[in-house]
């Protein structure tokens, strides 16, 4: 690795000018195919009709892509997620999919100290480790659409090209490595704060477990609303069971990117690994109750989690640009921004009576 480095470092010197400021662009019909979709369940089936009631003419399996010729709202829903995809052979429910797309970025050359965030902008990207024992490559899990990661370094990779270097927080010592032109640089100010005018204790939001809703406010005005999945319901409450926990909260911290899973505070009744996890939200982080953006299914408005509240990516990273605390970077190390506080409070209840409306002054 430290030749494969030298050596990478001087065809960098030979053609930064040719590349640092070059974007890469596809084909029109590489960059435009139509809808596509990942499975992102171990097995999807395909229906005659869209309806869970007809006959199951075939299926599709974890990480296949399947081109959508249309979508439509089913008369027979279900009505939290209506959205059904003509595919070929039948009808495909949207539930346990991920729209997905592909393109390719300009290569960041040098790495700012602390690292550089960024998303994955392909479908999947195969990861790499190298075995410094045996100087060989390893494959690792893939990486999946939109989830962030931090840069740390850029090599060469096993194909000769530049890759980059990522390091997840969760171990600063497992590096793994993934095709440069995957992954998108996530300027600074794509992330600034939102309403930063509203003083901090006059923003809240809540969290109806019935409806599966997060709304925000400001000044007790609605300005956010979004559906969420939270916790299967269990007796329980997580890290014993799945269910969300009810009550107010604060937001304690907060990450831009997170691996979550395989470790304690994972709120998982079980082992499972996600790493790169979008916009992470946490409320209660001793045992991972968090808000966060989600590459892993499509089925917001139905309970899925392990506990922690779904959103889709583009829903978390709004919120977590808005609520506080703000979003701040170390001058060393961005990747651990972890600043635990009296943040923007959290409302989280199952709505007995419905004639109770939102909006009440819960900011006094």
């Amino acid at each position: 690795m430290t030749t494969s480095r030298r050596d990478f470092l001087k065809l960098g010197l030979l053609t930064l000018s040719g590349l640092a400021f070059r974007p890469y662009y596809t084909r029109q019909e590489e960059r435009d195919p139509g809808l596509v979709v990942r499975i992102a369940s171990l097995k999807v089936d395909v229906y005659n009709e869209p309806d869970f009631e007809s006959d199951i003419v075939g299926a599709r399996y974890l990480d296949q892509m399947v081109t959508v010729y249309y979508t439509l709202n089913a008369p027979k829903g279900p009505a939290h997620n209506p959205r059904w995809y003509r595919v070929w052979g039948g009808y495909l429910h949207s539930n346990h999919t991920q729209i997905v797309n592909t393109r390719f970025n300009p290569v960041m050359w040098k790495i700012p100290e602390g690292g550089q965030l960024s998303e994955l902008t392909v479908p999947i990207s195969q990861a790499y480790k190298f075995d410094n024992d045996n100087k060989v490559w390893m494959r690792v899990d893939p990486l999946y659409f939109e989830t962030t990661h931090w840069i740390t370094d850029i090599v060469l990779g096993p194909d000769g090209q530049p890759w980059y270097q990522i390091t997840s927080e969760l171990d600063k010592y497992r590096k793994h490595y993934v095709p440069a032109t995957h992954l998108r640089i996530i300027p600074d100010e794509e992330i600034s704060p939102l309403s930063s005018d509203i003083p901090a204790e006059k923003k809240y939001a809540e969290v109806d477990l019935q409806a599966q809703t997060l709304i925000a406010f400001e000044n007790n005005e609605e300005v956010f609303r979004t559906k969420v999945s939270t916790g299967i319901p269990t007796k329980e409450i997580i890290p014993k069971g799945t269910r969300t926990p009810e009550g107010w909260y604060n937001i304690t911290s907060k990450y831009p990117s997170k691996h979550m899973g395989a470790m304690d505070a994972s709120g998982a009744p079980g082992y499972y690994s996600l790493p790169g996890v979008p916009w992470s939200i946490f409320y209660v982080y001793e045992y991972g109750a968090a808000f966060h953006g989600t590459y892993w299914h499509n089925n917001f408005g139905a309970p899925m989690s392990h506990g922690c509240i779904n959103m889709r990516n583009q829903d978390a990273k709004w919120f977590f640009r808005w609520v506080t605390p703000t979003w701040e970077i170390p001058p060393k190390d961005r990747s651990m921004w972890d600043r635990r506080g009296n943040g923007t409070a959290i409302w989280i209840y199952t709505r007995r009576d419905t004639s109770i409306t939102s909006g009440n002054d819960y900011t006094k």
